[in-house]
C-alpha cells in the first residue's frame, strides 16, 4: 500500500510540474501564466518539502531507521530535520516575495525581506548537509578544504560573469551598481556548491545515495536563482518565467530526499576516481574549474580591442601549466597518503606483535589507540583501557612526572620524552614501566601522542635485589660494611649542618672471642649459622636509633644516633656483650659458649666517619688485647699503639725477608741426674744490632700471620741442628712451640713431615708444645692434626699447663707425652700453700696418667728441692741452665756433660 501511494505521489508530482512548465508557453496578458502564479507554486512546494523532511526527521529519531549509519559519523535525523528547516526558510521567502509583489512596486535590484529569507536557507542547507556528508577531520585539513572551494567558487563565477553578466554589465551603464542586488544569489549558490560538492566524493557510502540527491536538489534551486537574477536584470521573465518550474523541481526533488533513499541500501564502496584521488574532491574541483575559467579567460582576452593576443596565451597557458603541476602535486600528495596509509597499517601490526604496550593518546590523556600486548602484559581487557584516561592508572606519586609531556605539542621539534612510571595492572599491583613518548601526527588527524610502554617490573626487582645484596650481608641478613660506612657519613654530615643541638653519635665494634675455632672445627655452614644466631640476638636488643652491621668475618658494628648521654652507648655495648654470652650457641648437636671483645668510640665535632670506625675497631683490639669479654672505650693513646703495632708488623715481614731471625736453645734437664736429656728452640730477633726476644713481637706475628713462615722457619733450623749433634752421638732431644695458626695452617702435618725427612731427625725425637688455648679453642680440628703428628712418632707437649681450662677429656683424647708446669706455679713454690699444693697436685697427675712433667722458670734451689720431693722428673729455668746458642749447648753437653745441680 506504501509503494502505490508513493508512487502515486511521484506521479501526481511530476504531472503537476508538467503543467507549470507548460504554462511558460500560455501568455496571460503581457506575460505568461507561469509568470503570473510567480513565487506560490515553489513556496508551497518548498513548504510541503520542509514539513516532508521533518516528518522523516522525526520518524528517522522514533524508529532508529538511521542507526546503522551512525558509525560513519552520520547523524541522519539531524540532516533530514536542518534541511526542512532550510525547505520552510525558503518557503517564507517565496511566500513573503508573493506579498511583497502583492502590496508593493518596489524595485526589483533591492534586497527585501524575502531574500533574507531565502539566503537564511543556505546556511540551515549546509549544516544538514554536513551532517549526511561529515567535514573532513582537523583544523588544517578544513582549512584546505574551504580555500580550495574559495578558489574553486572564484575561479566559477569569473566563467559565468563573462558569459552571462558581462554583457549586462555594459548595457546597464550607470545602473551598473544594482547588478551586486541581483548577484546575490548567484555569488552564494555557487560558494554554497563549490564548498558542498567535494563532500558528495568523500562522504561515507552509507548516505552517498541521500548526499547526491541533496546536492541535486541544491543544484536545481541554483540554476532557477541564476535565471532569476538574469530576469531580474533584464525586465521580461526568461522563456515565460522557466524558473518557477525549476525551482519547484528542486523542491519537488529535495521533499522526496528521505522517502527515495530510506528504504534502499546505500551505494556500494568503490573508488570513484582511481588511485585514492577522491580523497583530494576539493582540490581537483579547483583545478578543474580554474582549468576551465583560464580557458575562457584566454579567449576572452583575446577578443579584447588594443591587447597584444600574445598577452592572454601566455597568461592563459602559464596557468594551464600551472594547473598541470598542482595535479603532479597532488598525484605526489596521493603517493604520500597511501604510504602513510601503508605505514599506519604496518605501525598496527607492529603493535600486535609486540611484547610491548603500545598506545596513541588524546591530549587530554584519553585512549585513542592500545595495542592487543595490553592483555598479556596488564591483565585488562582492550575495551576497559578505552573507557578511561591513561592517567587513572598511573601511580598519584608519579603524576607529577607527565607534566613535561604536553610541551611535546607546542615544541613539534623536541626529542621524545622517557620516563619512568608505576602504572596499576588488573590485579591491583603496581607495575614498573618504562615509556617513551612521542608527537603522533596524521594527515587529517589532530596531534596525538605515542607512548610504547614496557613492564621492567623484574628488572626493577632485580636492580632492588643488587642494591640489597650491595648494601646488605648475605649471611646474617644484616646491612653490611659498605652500608655502615656510607650511613656513618651521612649522620655525621648531618649533624654538621645541622643548627640543632645533637646527641652522641658513637660507634659500637664487637668480636666474637673463639669463633675462629667454631668455624674451623665445626665448618663454615655451620659458623655461618652461628653468625646468623649472633646476629638476631644482637638485632633484638638495639633501639631504632641503632644500626647493627656485619663488619665482617666474627665482627659486627653498631652506628648510635642521638644518644643524650655517652654512658648509655657503653651501657648498650655492655648489654651486647651479655646477650652474646648469656646462652649457648647451638651448632649442630653441641652448645658452644661465646664472648665478645668490644671497642666503643664516640664521634667529636670534627671526626670523620673513617676515623670513627677506625677508633671503635683500635678500641676493640685493644679489648681483645686484654682478654676475653671485656668492653674498651677509645682514648687517643689505642691509635698510637696501633699504629705501632702495624709498624712493627711491616717490620717483621722484612726482617723475615732480611733473615734477622736466629736461635737460642734452653736445655731441659732429668732432675735425678741433672743430664741434659733436650733442648728447648727459642727464637730471638736482631733488630739494629740488638737482641729482642720473643715476648716483644711474637703476638705481632700472630696478628698478621708471619707466625705460619717464622715457626716453620724455626723448626726447620733447629731440626737440622739437633740431626748433626746426634749424629756425634749425643742423645738429645728438641722442644718447639707452637701456635694455633700454625695448627690450623693448609698442608702443616705434611710440612712437619717433610722438615723431619729433609733433616733426618727421627720423629720420636721431636716434641712439639702447644698451649691449652688450642684444645679450648678447637676440640675438632686442631686435635685431629695434632693426633696425626702423633701417628708420625711425634710427641706433644702441652705447655704452660695450669693456665687455662684443659680438662683430663681433653688430655686423654689428645694423648698427650708431657706436660710442662707454668712458671707462674714455679714461681710461688714454698710460698704460696695453695700454690705449692697445685703443683703437687699437677705432678701427681702426670705421673698417674704416664706422661713426663716438666718444671718451668726453676730459679732458686728450693725450688729445685721442691720438685724433686713432689717427684718432678725434668725442669728448666735460669738456675738449671739459661738460653744460650749453639757453641754454648755443644760446650756444656760435650759428649755426657750435664748440668750443675
Amino acid at each position: 500500500m506504501g509503494t502505490w501511494a508513493h508512487r502515486l505521489g511521484v506521479v501526481a508530482l511530476g504531472v503537476l510540474s508538467l503543467f507549470y512548465v507548460v504554462g511558460t508557453f500560455v501568455p496571460l496578458a503581457e506575460t505568461t501564466v507561469t509568470a503570473e502564479l510567480g513565487e506560490w507554486p515553489t513556496s508551497l512546494a518548498a513548504g510541503a518539502a520542509g514539513l516532508s523532511l521533518l516528518h522523516a526527521s522525526r520518524r528517522w529519531t522514533t524508529t532508529g531507521a538511521g542507526r546503522s549509519v551512525q558509525a560513519d559519523g552520520v547523524d541522519g535525523a539531524s540532516a533530514l530535520r536542518h534541511l526542512g528547516f532550510a525547505a520552510l526558510a525558503w518557503c517564507a521567502g517565496g511566500l513573503t516575495h508573493g506579498l511583497t509583489r502583492l502590496f508593493s512596486s518596489g524595485s526589483p535590484l533591492s534586497l527585501t525581506l524575502g531574500d533574507l529569507f531565502a539566503l537564511t536557507a543556505l546556511p540551515l542547507f549546509v549544516v544538514g548537509f554536513t551532517r549526511f556528508a561529515p567535514w573532513p577531520g582537523g583544523v588544517r585539513t578544513a582549512v584546505r578544504h574551504v580555500t580550495d572551494s574559495y578558489v574553486c567558487a572564484a575561479a566559477v563565477f569569473s566563467v559565468v560573469w563573462l558569459l552571462l553578466f558581462s554583457p549586462l554589465y555594459r548595457e546597464l551603464g550607470e545602473g551598473a551598481g544594482f547588478l551586486g542586488f541581483a548577484l546575490v544569489y548567484p555569488v552564494a549558490d555557487i560558494v554554497v556548491l563549490c564548498l558542498l560538492v567535494p563532500l558528495v566524493f568523500m562522504s561515507p557510502h552509507s548516505t552517498r545515495r541521500a548526499v547526491l540527491v541533496a546536492i541535486g536538489s541544491l543544484i536545481v534551486i541554483a540554476g532557477a536563482d541564476l535565471l532569476g537574477a538574469l530576469t531580474r536584470l533584464t525586465g521580461p521573465p526568461i522563456a515565460g518565467g522557466i524558473e518557477h518550474p525549476v525551482r519547484f523541481l528542486g523542491f519537488v526533488l529535495l521533499g522526496s530526499l528521505p522517502w527515495s533513499v530510506g528504504n534502499r541500501p546505500g551505494l556500494s564502496p568503490r573508488r570513484i576516481t582511481g588511485r585514492g584521488l577522491y580523497r583530494f574532491a576539493p582540490e581537483l574541483a579547483a583545478v578543474a574549474a580554474m582549468f576551465v575559467a583560464a580557458v575562457v579567460l584566454t579567449v576572452a582576452g583575446l577578443r579584447l580591442p588594443g591587447v597584444a593576443p600574445v598577452l592572454p596565451l601566455a597568461a592563459g597557458t602559464a596557468v594551464v601549466v600551472l594547473l598541470v603541476r598542482m595535479m603532479g602535486m597532488l598525484e605526489e600528495n596521493s603517493t604520500l597518503a597511501r604510504m602513510v596509509r601503508n605505514r599506519e597499517v604496518h605501525f598496527h601490526e607492529l603493535a600486535r606483535n609486540s611484547g610491548d604496550v603500545i598506545l596513541i593518546l588524546d591530549r587530554d590523556g584519553g585512549v585513542h589507540y592500545v595495542s592487543p600486548g595490553t592483555a598479556e602484559a596488564f591483565g585488562y581487557r582492550l575495551q576497559d583501557v578505552l573507557a578511561a584516561p591513561v592517567t587513572a592508572l598511573i601511580h598519584p606519586e608519579d603524576l607529577g612526572r607527565t607534566k613535561g609531556i604536553t610541551d611535546l605539542f607546542t615544541e613539534r621539534g623536541a626529542q621524545g620524552v622517557h620516563m619512568r612510571l608505576r602504572v596499576r595492572a588488573a590485579d591491583g599491583t603496581w607495575r614498573h614501566t618504562e615509556s617513551t613518548i612521542s608527537l603522533y601526527e596524521q594527515p587529517g588527524e589532530p596531534d596525538r601522542l605515542l607512548v610504547t610502554t614496557r613492564d621492567i617490573s623484574a628488572q626493577v626487582a632485580l636492580q632492588n635485589e643488587v642494591r640489597h645484596l650491595t648494601f646488605h650481608d648475605g649471611v646474617t641478613g644484616l646491612p653490611n660494611r659498605a652500608y655502615l660506612e656510607e650511613r656513618a657519613g651521612d649522620v655525621l654530615a648531618h649533624r654538621a649542618m645541622s643548627e640543632e643541638p645533637a646527641g652522641e653519635v658513637a660507634v659500637i665494634f664487637l668480636d666474637l672471642d673463639g669463633f675462629t675455632a667454631v668455624n674451623d672445627s665445626a665448618g663454615h655452614v655451620r659458623g655461618d649459622h652461628l653468625l646468623g644466631q649472633a646476629a638476631r640476638r644482637l638485632r633484638g636488643e638495639l633501639d631504632s636509633n641503632a644500626t647493627v652491621a656485619r663488619w665482617g668475618g666474627d665482627e659486627f658494628a653498631v652506628l648510635v644516633e642521638d644518644v643524650p648521654k655517652a654512658q648509655q652507648v657503653v651501657d648498650m655495648a655492655e648489654r651486647l656483650g651479655r646477650v652474646i654470652a648469656s646462652e649457648p650457641f647451638q651448632v649442630a648437636d653441641r652448645d658452644i659458649l661465646l664472648t665478645a671483645s668490644i671497642g666503643v668510640a664516640f664521634a667529636e665535632s670534627t671526626t670523620d666517619s673513617g676515623e670513627l670506625l677506625r677508633n671503635a675497631d683500635v678500641a676493640m683490639a685493644r679489648a681483645k688485647e686484654r682478654g676475653t669479654d671485656h668492653v674498651e672505650v677509645y682514648a687517643a693513646h689505642m691509635h698510637d699503639t696501633v699504629v705501632s703495632r702495624l709498624e712493627l708488623q711491616m717490620r717483621l715481614r722484612r726482617a723475615l725477608v732480611e733473615d734477622e731471625f736466629f736461635l737460642e736453645y734452653q736445655p731441659v734437664v732429668d732432675l735425678g741426674s741433672s743430664r741434659v736429656t733436650s733442648v728447648e728452640a727459642l727464637v730471638r730477633w736482631r733488630r739494629d744490632g740488638e737482641v729482642v726476644g720473643p715476648e716483644a713481637f711474637i703476638g705481632a706475628a700472630e696478628e698478621s700471620g708471619l707466625i705460619v713462615p717464622l715457626g716453620e722457619r724455626i723448626l726447620r733450623e733447629a731440626c737440622e741442628k739437633v740431626s748433626v749433634w746426634r749424629l756425634s752421638d749425643w742423645d738429645i732431644g728438641l722442644s718447639v712451640n707452637l701456635s694455633v695458626k700454625q695448627v690450623l695452617s693448609p698442608r702443616f702435618v705434611e710440612r712437619v713431615a717433610g722438615i723431619l725427612a729433609e733433616s733426618g731427625l727421627p720423629a720420636e725425637v721431636l716434641t712439639l708444645e702447644v698451649d691449652e688455648e688450642v684444645l679450648l679453642d678447637d676440640v675438632g680440628e686442631a686435635v685431629q692434626r695434632l693426633s696425626e703428628l702423633r701417628e708420625l712418632g711425634v710427641r706433644l707437649a702441652i705447655d704452660d699447663y695450669g693456665m687455662g681450662y684443659a680438662s683430663l677429656a681433653h688430655l686423654r683424647r689428645l694423648s698427650v707425652d708431657a706436660i710442662k708446669i707454668d712458671p707462674s706455679f714455679v714461681a710461688d713454690l714454698g710460698r704460696d700453700d695453695t700454690v705449692t699444693l697445685l703443683t703437687h697436685t699437677i705432678v701427681q697427675l702426670g705421673r698417674d696418667l704416664g706422661v713426663q712433667v716438666v718444671a718451668e722458670g726453676i730459679e732458686r734451689p728450693e725450688q729445685l728441692e721442691q720438685l724433686r720431693t713432689m717427684g718432678c722428673d725434668h725442669g728448666q729455668g735460669f738456675l738449671v741452665a739459661r738460653p744460650m746458642s749453639e757453641s754454648g749447648v755443644e760446650s756444656l753437653v760435650g759428649g755426657e756433660a750435664g748440668a750443675s745441680l
